[in-house]
């Protein structure tokens, strides 16, 4: 029974280190910024994309903040595509004076079919533009956010990602472990991988794409998580999602604990499915072309299967320190003075991060809670592998309708 279990539980200590050391390392580089403060003039047209369902109390806000964007009020347009919308949201739309396109379609139902729609509405259109950037109804974006995006246009990145900041981090605890959770992901994962030259992912909102790149790939991307669809798809390409750390929007992040799960569930069943499309494709192609990226986007694809993999065998561990089962060989692989850096390290980094961002005081007292929201995952992990393949859109109400001058206050106020 030992030798029988060996031949699986090996490799899955095997994989446990290697993720460990893979997190770790990567965490690290997430530490440090590159400065690269110098401001290209403006170059580039924009076209800001809201997707919008049953907005009308939030989107509003946007829409003015975007046209006070610092960036030449000539080079940039607001669209809105109201999405089988059954509220007011098209006409409270228009009259901040958006351009406002209705799409009703309650067989394809989902923010992937509405851009699919919207970017081939708009390519088809005489007006064109440099690049989209695509916005949730419920963000405020910071006045530089063109900017920083027309920077890296101008280096020649093509697919990028904003840093996705909370607009609500001080409201619950779960709205408080939720931002602490996007604050360490953009440091520890998007900046830390944008450092080392590797791909990133796209996070559904505060996003660039150039003009072109969906010209030639399509969008085409129609499942629960939309966003790591597409990034898998160029990156088949050879095309490197990248990371504007500068570029920030301020996201309304879920106040309860069921509203989160049910979000977080929808993200689990989408990138469960697009682990299982594209893992095989990535590992063939990165192979074959020997490109690293594509080999490191597997990791990405992979964390939902880490957790439920992790969780699966720590309960086996726990019989096996009673009842030998298997070889038990991690400290072999790694000696036990690496195994005690990597524990002190998933806390001091965290904690390093937040201090460097200075977050709300609110925000230590969260802390304590936040291994209970981690933890949390692992539920959520295992329903959604289980719908993986169902794809209702679960919509998440978004409530907290704030100008952007009132959120800067609120954000200065929450931080004295």
């Amino acid at each position: 029974m030992e030798h029988l279990l060996d031949i699986i539980m090996i490799p899955i200590q095997v994989i446990i280190v290697f993720y460990s050391l893979y997190y770790f390392i990567l965490a690290c580089f997430g530490l440090m910024k590159k400065r690269d403060r110098v401001m290209m003039p403006p170059k580039h047209t924009f076209a800001a994309v809201i997707c919008a369902h049953n907005e009308e109390r939030v989107v509003g806000n946007l829409i003015d903040n975007l046209k006070e964007l610092n960036y030449p009020k000539d080079m940039y347009d607001v669209y809105v595509v109201a999405d089988n919308c059954t509220d007011k949201t098209a006409d409270v739309c228009r009259a901040h004076g958006a351009f406002v396109r209705v799409r009703t379609n309650k067989e394809h139902v989902g923010k992937g079919y509405a851009m699919d729609w919207m970017f081939s509405q708009m390519l088809a259109q005489e007006k064109q533009y440099d690049a989209f950037v695509v916005f949730d109804a419920d963000n405020l974006v910071h006045p530089e956010f063109l900017r920083e995006m027309n920077n890296h246009l101008c280096k020649g990145e093509q697919v990028i990602q904003g840093y996705m900041d909370s607009k609500n981090p001080t409201d619950t605890w779960i709205a408080g472990t939720f931002s602490i959770a996007f604050w360490l992901i953009n440091h520890m994962w998007h900046l830390a991988k944008y450092n080392i030259g590797l791909s990133t992912a796209l996070g559904g909102t505060g996003m660039c794409i150039a003009t072109d790149i969906v010209r030639k790939y399509g969008w085409g991307c129609d499942c629960l998580t939309e966003d790591m669809e597409f990034s898998m798809k160029v990156l088949l390409e050879g095309v490197r999602t990248c990371w504007a750390h500068d570029a920030i929007i301020y996201d309304e992040k879920a106040l309860g604990f069921m509203q989160s799960c049910r979000q977080r569930k929808r993200w689990a069943q989408g990138q469960c499915d697009c682990g299982e499309r594209f893992i095989p494709k990535l590992f063939a192609r990165g192979i074959k072309t020997g490109n690293i990226r594509m080999l490191d986007g597997i990791i990405t694809l992979s964390q939902p299967f880490f957790m439920m993999m992790s969780t699966i065998y720590a309960g086996i561990a726990m019989v096996n320190s009673y009842i030998p089962l298997y070889t038990n060989i991690l400290n072999q692989l790694i000696p036990v003075q690496i195994w005690t850096v990597l524990g002190i390290g998933q806390y001091l980094i965290p904690v390093i991060v937040l201090l460097q961002i200075k977050v709300p005081p609110k925000s230590w007292l969260y802390l304590i809670v936040y291994p209970l929201f981690i933890y949390s995952w692992i539920p959520v992990n295992f329903l959604g592998f289980k719908d993986r393949h169902k794809m209702e859109w679960s919509h998440t109400l978004h409530t907290r309708a704030v100008s952007y001058d009132n959120a800067a206050l609120l954000r200065k106020q929450n931080k004295e």
